[in-house]
């Protein structure tokens, strides 16, 4: 076995939880000590982005036709909305004299260690050189100006991840958080792009040397030797139908600014993240380009613009576990959008689907509770039937999506005991475990862990989307019993693993929180 593989291997059994034990993490949490969601480079210029909350007349549901959606031209301004529905703030929550942002990418915990990179090339409106996202300030930090003259026209945005950020909280466990919060945020970016008729193509090709060099993460100076940046991935911003050829390498470029602390301090080291970080590390690949096929999927009724249906998204705290059954056709819709097809946001991922979903069917109409599969492939239904407890009945029980019946029965107290114990399993319309073909994905291609991950967070933003296109709210869960739930299932080696579930209900607001404007503590223009 792969010497890396088997690290991988190693780590993600070692960050199980368990009914009798936790995956390990901090003995205890000092809020007021939290690591700054914000980074800061002191030392930058800045470029001010035109104010945000801009709205554009595209209806979410229109996404579904990106040929009615015309093409916006490059501008400071709507580069600025495509930054911000992708990765701005969309909210303040405030409580008791304690004030939090929320923004448009979800993130475990709300920790937020994902940082975005923007690279100009060729557009009057930014001077070319490489930028850094503060989605506080919605600005842009000039890390990099290109020192000699670029003939390409090139827009790229890249991704990077704090991993102190979530292991402050959740320990061990966080490098898995960390690469849901990427596939979140691929997905906020693809239908950021859409809003704008912009389509994004990830790079699959590029090592993860290549995406620091680019971002100057590899200026190991430039950072806290504890608040390292890694590189996760680049992406090309397509803004015309015809793709032109961009930026082939890093032209020469002077550096500025360092990255300010994030002020935490440091009580504890993880070293295994850092362990399963080397381990899953990206060479340069070429990989064959899967095209997703053109499937449409199932009509939304929702009449919100995209800009506002995104900024409006919120991860659930609590359900009304008395709410009325969801609306069948709301269901379907919700089981088709999450299905592999050339539309935004899954025409970003160039793979073949190598995650499925188990759903506990709680309070859908015409849908009898129990436990139901909806394979993301047709190649992957025979694997699932025999990876999965054999009493299953596998019955079909729709011809508009891939969804089996498998077991008749009250999952409530078991989807919540699954969930670690938390009523959101249970009171939602139903609950969702993401299981992924895993053992033979990064058996020769360790890297790969990372991306099943990725594709778990694509599926989960998806998900937040089109649950309140629905009329509902979404909310993750990283925190579930692994092998609880491997068990209940059938499954009984590491062929198949569960890396992420989700579920969506009616919430219940918390009326003792004051919600105040993202941006309202800017000045004006």
């Amino acid at each position: 076995m792969n010497v890396n593989t088997e690290t991988l291997l190693n780590y993600h059994q070692r960050t199980k939880h368990r009914l009798e034990r936790y995956a390990n993490g901090p003995a205890n949490i000092d809020w007021d000590d939290q690591p700054n969601q914000f980074r800061y480079f002191k030392g930058c210029e800045t470029l001010r982005l035109p104010a945000p909350g801009q709205e554009l007349g595209v209806l979410f549901r229109d996404l579904d036709q990106p040929s009615a959606n015309p093409n916006q031209p490059v501008s400071l301004a709507n580069v600025g909305l495509l930054l911000e529905l992708a990765f701005g703030l969309s909210a303040w929550k405030q409580y008791d004299g304690n004030r939090w942002a929320l923004r448009c990418n979800p993130s475990s915990g709300n920790l937020h260690p994902t940082e975005a990179y923007l690279i100009s090339a060729g557009h009057d409106c930014i001077s070319p050189g490489v930028y850094h996202y503060l989605s506080h300030d919605h600005a842009l930090e000039r890390r990099a100006q290109f020192v000699e003259p670029v003939v390409a026209t090139d827009l790229l945005v890249g991704l990077s991840s704090v991993h102190w950020r979530e292991a402050w909280k959740y320990g061990e466990r966080a490098f898995r958080y960390c690469q849901h919060d990427i596939g979140h945020a691929i997905g906020a970016l693809r239908y950021a792009a859409a809003t704008l008729g912009w389509s994004v193509e990830l790079l699959a090709e590029w090592s993860d040397d290549a995406v620091a060099q680019w971002l100057g993460l590899d200026r190991s100076d430039d950072f806290l030797p504890e608040e390292q940046e890694y590189p996760d991935l680049m992406c090309r911003i397509h803004t015309q139908t015809t793709h032109a050829a961009g930026l082939t390498q890093l032209p020469a470029s002077v550096w500025h600014g360092k990255a300010e602390s994030l002020g935490a301090r440091h009580f504890y080291q993880w070293s295994v993240i850092e362990t399963a970080t080397a381990a899953a590390h990206k060479p340069h690949t070429q990989e064959p380009a899967w095209l997703a096929p053109a499937l449409p999927k199932l009509p939304s009724t929702c009449l919100q613009t995209a800009a506002s249906l995104i900024r409006q998204r919120r991860s659930a705290q609590q359900f009304d576990g008395t709410m009325a059954a969801m609306p069948l056709a709301a269901f379907y819709r919700i089981m088709s959008a999450v299905l592999p097809s050339s539309l935004a946001p899954f025409d970003v991922w160039q793979w073949h689907a190598k995650v499925h979903l188990l759903l506990f069917v709680h309070r859908v109409e015409g849908i009898v509770p129990g436990v139901y599969a909806l394979p993301r492939s047709a190649a992957a239904l025979a694997g699932l039937q025999q990876a999965l407890l054999q009493d299953f009945d596998w019955q079909a029980i729709s011809d508009s999506v891939p969804l089996y019946h498998l077991y008749t029965g009250d999952c409530r107290r078991i989807a919540k005991t699954l969930s670690c114990h938390q009523a959101i399993a249970s009171d939602s319309a139903f609950s969702v475990a993401m299981v992924a073909e895993f053992a033979d994905t990064v058996k020769d291609a360790p890297w790969q862990y990372r991306r099943l991950f990725w594709e778990c967070g694509l599926i989960g933003q998806v998900l937040y989307l089109e649950a309140e296109a629905a009329g509902y709210r979404g909310t993750g869960i990283g925190c579930y019993f692994d092998d609880s739930v491997h068990e209940i299932l059938g499954i009984s080696d590491g062929q198949l693993q569960s890396l992420y579930h989700f579920t969506i209900g009616q919430p219940l607001e918390d009326a003792r929180l004051q919600t105040l404007p993202a941006y309202g503590h800017l000045p004006p223009d």
